[in-house]
């Protein structure tokens, strides 16, 4: 039987649009920092991109600053905005970032603090709007809040507008990691609230390698990388054009549409898991191809293996982290005791996910976990 594919929140798989259009950008000398025909011509490849992906998130193309991924993208937007910016005194983290965040965060030598989530695993606005109430940017300094958009390993959607203008309203700014929500949700940075949005092309079907940072006009911040001129002086070196423009091809045939389809795979997932078996941030909006399940006894690592000896490739949470098999941070986070934690699974949907992943998945994962389970009676 062909192997099945359900981890997508790790990387997804090259969608046919996004290979052709790499192939054809390989089919000539391609450095749009050169004046010459051939390096205007690759110059017009990355405009066009830009304005696809600016188009595709409603924002100024001016606003794109392509990146190699969504940890470049989290560390210049943390550490060139703290650096460049604004005189910042303090970061904000929601409690279930991303570990690029924190490491960035960690880099900056500011102060930082942890904003709680809730059990169901979305940001707790309650603390945020307390701790900021008699914030004085005055005194204190400008602060930079990171939340993430949705989570990688639950699929839970954050209440960014809401933190956004908590945030603001206090003298701060709002950096907002939108690497799992991007193409998967709508996203509509003009509405958003946010100063910055970090992306990333392969989680939706886009070539790995290639992201971007997207800042409001005229935020300043310093670049990480110095040198030529390009990205008009944010970020330096010779521009991906292949992985660019795969990413623009992505922004033009990927819709918030196809992955709203996936919901109903992924509900029938949920449904035929046995008793006892339980899904983490079920209670919250999540995004609508990720299931996060615990199975009391059942271990993550036997988990991951089983699926995979019956050909269906899943996780046991971010890809970051997974192949050390550590117990999840935003499960504990989220106040989930740590023998769940360590029997938890992440099966994550995509675009070339066929209809009948739902009785697969549980074909597959419902015998082992009842044998697995009598053992332990």
């Amino acid at each position: 039987m062909t192997r099945l594919y359900l981890d997508h929140n790790a990387t997804s798989p090259l969608r046919p649009q996004c290979r052709d259009a790499m192939l054809d950008a390989m089919s000539a000398p391609r450095n749009a920092s050169s004046v010459h025909a051939e390096g205007r011509a690759a110059k017009q490849l990355v405009e066009r991109a830009r304005k696809s992906l600016s188009d595709a998130i409603s924002c100024p193309p001016t606003s794109v600053v392509f990146t190699s991924g969504g940890t470049e993208s989290d560390h210049t937007g943390i550490l060139g905005f703290t650096r460049g910016g604004p005189k910042v005194e303090r970061i904000f983290l929601s409690a279930t970032e991303h570990p690029a965040v924190p490491a960035a965060a960690a880099k900056s030598g500011l102060p930082v603090e942890i904003v709680p989530v809730l059990s169901d695993g979305t940001l707790d606005l309650c603390w945020l709007d307390q701790r900021l109430s008699n914030y004085d940017p005055q005194t204190e300094g400008a602060f930079l809040l990171c939340v993430m958009l949705a989570n990688n390993e639950t699929g839970v959607i954050h209440p960014v507008k809401e933190a956004a203008a908590i945030a603001r309203k206090a003298g701060g700014y709002t950096m907002v990691d939108a690497v799992q929500a991007l193409f998967k949700v709508p996203l509509d940075f003009s509405t958003l609230g946010a100063d910055m949005l970090c992306l990333s092309a392969h989680k939706a079907g886009g070539p790995v390698g290639v992201g971007a940072l997207v800042v409001t006009p005229g935020l300043g911040f310093e670049p990480l990388l110095g040198g030529g001129g390009q990205e008009e002086n944010r970020r330096a070196g010779t521009h991906n054009i292949p992985a660019i423009v795969g990413f623009g091809a992505l922004a033009e045939v990927a819709k918030p549409s196809e992955y709203e389809a996936l919901a109903a795979i992924r509900d029938q997932i949920e449904a035929g898991l046995p008793d006892g078996a339980t899904v983490h941030g079920a209670s919250a909006a999540r995004l609508p191809n990720t299931t996060c399940l615990t199975a009391p006894g059942f271990k993550s690592e036997t988990q991951v293996m089983s699926m995979d000896l019956g050909g269906i490739a899943v996780s046991a949470g971010s890809a970051c982290s997974s192949g050390k098999m550590k117990k999840s941070s935003v499960l504990g986070a989220m106040g989930v005791p740590e023998d769940e934690t360590a029997t938890s699974l992440r099966i994550s949907l995509g675009w070339d996910t066929p209809p009948d992943a739902a009785e697969r998945v549980l074909a597959t994962w419902i015998p082992e976990y009842k044998r697995i389970s009598s053992r332990a009676a």
